[in-house]
C-alpha cells in the first residue's frame, strides 16, 4: 500500500496515514474484512517508524473502522461498530426517567467571587478523606459521588492484555530502572507529541501514580516555609502534600477562565513564591479547560519572577474535544514539569504516572525516586505498554469519552430538574467531575451528613480549598450510571430544598 505523504505539512504523519486509508475504506477501496498491510510492512513502504503506523492504526479501531485480530493483524470491520450495550442499556434508562440525552447542555455558569487565599494553620486531612472514601466499597448499596476513578469495563480486554503482558515475567527478576521501563517511556512521549508536547523518553520519570511524581517534586522545589501558589479550588491531595512539606500555599481564585491571571501577577510580585501548582486540563475539580492564551500568559508570569511550575493534567486523556497544548509545550527554559497518569484512564490499581523534566533537576529526582522505592512495578508496567502497544488504550479511551459525554450531559439535566435556580455549575469537556456551586447560605457539613444517611456520599468543596476557605460549593462524579445519578441528584436536590426552605 502505497500512502502519499507529506512530511513538511503541519498534521502529523500518523494522521496522514489514518486519513489515507479511512478515505479508501468510504471509498471501497479497502472491502470490510479485508486485511491492511502488517506494522512492518506499512512502516517500510512509507518509510516512518513502526510506533507511527501503530498510532494511525489505534486511531482507526478506536474509530471502529478497523479491528485487531490477535496473532493475524488488522482488519476493516464489516461497518461501523454498533452502540455497546452499556450504550443502549443508558440510552433506556434516560428513556424511563423521561429525559433524553441533551446534544447540547446548558453552558456553564460558574461565576465565584475573587478573593485569595492566605492560610496560617492547617490545610485539611487528605488521608482521612481517602479513607472515607475507600470506606464505601463496602457499602455497596451507596451511592458515591465523591469518588473520580474510572468505571470498570472492557475486563475481558484487560485479562488478555495482562496475560500476553506476562510473557515479561521474566524480565522481572531484573533490577528494575527507577526512571522507567524505556520502551513505555517511548510509547508516552508519543502520546505527549500528539497533544503538541515535543519530549524524548529520557525526559520521563515513570512513577507510582501522579500522587507520587508530585510528591517527589514538592520535596525537590520546596524547603519548609517556602511560598506556593495554587489555585483555589484545586486537588486536595496536592493541598496535603504542601501541607506536610510545611510549605506556606497561597490560593488563587479561579475564574470561569481558570486562574485570576491579574491576581497571580500581583501575589508573584508581593510575596516572591518559589512554585506554582496548576491544573490547566479538566482542573480538579471545576473541571475547566484553560485557552491556549492563558497558559502563555501564565508561563511568561511565571519565567517573569523565575517561578517553577508543576502541571498536573491528570484528567487531559478524558478530554472529549482537542486541547490547547500544554504549558510545558511552550517551555523553553524547563521551568515546568508536566505530570500525566494512567489511573484515570485505566485503572488506579496499575498505579502508573509519569513526569516530564527537560530541566537540571532530572537527574536529582530520579536519584530521590530510586532512594524512595527503586522503581514502580515492572508487572505494571508491561500491561502499561501492552495496552499502548496493542491499541487498545486508545479503543478505551474512546468508549469512555462515549460513555462520559452522556453522563455528563444526563447529570447536567438532573441538576437542572433537582436543583435550586441559585445553584451554578460547570460544564466540563471531559474528565469525571461537575463543579456545583452552592448559595452561599448553605452549610456543607449538615448537608454531607444528611446525603449520608440517606446513603448518598458526596465530595465537599471545602476540602479543595486551602484551610476550607471557600463558597459552598460540591464536586460530583458524574460517570455513574443515570439512575444511580438521577436518585442521588434528587436526594441532594431535596435537602437543598429543605435547608433553603428553614432560612
Amino acid at each position: 500500500m502505497k500512502i502519499p505523504l507529506d512530511r513538511q505539512a503541519k498534521q502529523p504523519i500518523y494522521l496522514q496515514i489514518r486519513d489515507r486509508i479511512h478515505h479508501l475504506i468510504h471509498t471501497g477501496h479497502l472491502p470490510p474484512n479485508s486485511q491492511l498491510p502488517s506494522i512492518r510492512a506499512l512502516a517500510q513502504t512509507t518509510q516512518v517508524n513502526k510506533l507511527t503506523v501503530i498510532e494511525a492504526y489505534s486511531v482507526l479501531e478506536a474509530d471502529g473502522l478497523v479491528q485487531a485480530r490477535q496473532g493475524a493483524g488488522y482488519f476493516i470491520t464489516s461497518g461501523h461498530l454498533p452502540s455497546s450495550a452499556t450504550q443502549r442499556k443508558e440510552q433506556s434508562a434516560v428513556i424511563a426517567f423521561g429525559q433524553h440525552p441533551q446534544p447540547d447542555p446548558p453552558t456553564a455558569t460558574f461565576n465565584p467571587a475573587q478573593q485569595v487565599i492566605l492560610p496560617t494553620q492547617d490545610i485539611n486531612d487528605f488521608p482521612s478523606i481517602y479513607s472515607a472514601s475507600l470506606g464505601s466499597h463496602n457499602h455497596p448499596d451507596y451511592i458515591d459521588f465523591g469518588l473520580g476513578f474510572p468505571q470498570p469495563i472492557a475486563l475481558a480486554d484487560l485479562q488478555r492484555i495482562a496475560r500476553r503482558a506476562m510473557k515479561e515475567a521474566a524480565t522481572f527478576y531484573h533490577p528494575g530502572d527507577p526512571q522507567g521501563n524505556l520502551d513505555l517511556r517511548r510509547q508516552i512521549a508519543q502520546i505527549l507529541l500528539q497533544q503538541g508536547l515535543e519530549i524524548t523518553a529520557e525526559n520521563l520519570i515513570i512513577t507510582n501514580g501522579s500522587m507520587q511524581s508530585l510528591s517527589l517534586l514538592t520535596h525537590q522545589y520546596l524547603m519548609p516555609g517556602d511560598r506556593v501558589i495554587v489555585e483555589a479550588p484545586t486537588y486536595h491531595g496536592m493541598l496535603s502534600v504542601f501541607q506536610q512539606r510545611q510549605a506556606q500555599i497561597i490560593g488563587i481564585p479561579m475564574t470561569a477562565d481558570g486562574m485570576n491571571l491579574a491576581l497571580l501577577a500581583q501575589y508573584l510580585e508581593s510575596h516572591r513564591p518559589k512554585l506554582i501548582y496548576t491544573i490547566s486540563t479538566l482542573h480538579n475539580p471545576t473541571g475547566i479547560t484553560t485557552s491556549i492564551e492563558h497558559r502563555r500568559r501564565l508561563l511568561a508570569l511565571a519565567e517573569e519572577y523565575s517561578c517553577s511550575v508543576i502541571e498536573d493534567n491528570a484528567y487531559e486523556p478524558l478530554s472529549f474535544d482537542t486541547t490547547p497544548p500544554p504549558i510545558k509545550a511552550f517551555d523553553q527554559s524547563g521551568s515546568v514539569v508536566y505530570v500525566g497518569t494512567f489511573s484515570k484512564a485505566l485503572m488506579p490499581g496499575l498505579r502508573v504516572g509519569y513526569m516530564a523534566v527537560t530541566g537540571d533537576e532530572r537527574q536529582a529526582i530520579v536519584e530521590r525516586k530510586l532512594l524512595h522505592d527503586f522503581h514502580v512495578s515492572a508487572a505494571s508496567q508491561a500491561i502499561v505498554k501492552e495496552y499502548l502497544a496493542s491499541g487498545h488504550y486508545r479503543r478505551r479511551l474512546a468508549q469512555i469519552k462515549r460513555m462520559h459525554r452522556d453522563r455528563r450531559d444526563y447529570m447536567v439535566q438532573s441538576l437542572i430538574r433537582h436543583f435550586p435556580p441559585s445553584a451554578t455549575w460547570t460544564v466540563p469537556e471531559g474528565g469525571t467531575f461537575l463543579w456545583i456551586q452552592l448559595p452561599n447560605a448553605i452549610t456543607l457539613q449538615p448537608l454531607c451528613h444528611a446525603a449520608a444517611k440517606r446513603k448518598v456520599l458526596v465530595g465537599s468543596g471545602a476540602a479543595f480549598f486551602p484551610k476550607n476557605q471557600g463558597y459552598p460549593a460540591l464536586r460530583l462524579n458524574f460517570s455513574l450510571p443515570p439512575e444511580k445519578t438521577e436518585h442521588g441528584i434528587r436526594v441532594l436536590g431535596n435537602i437543598l430544598h429543605d435547608m433553603l426552605g428553614q432560612l
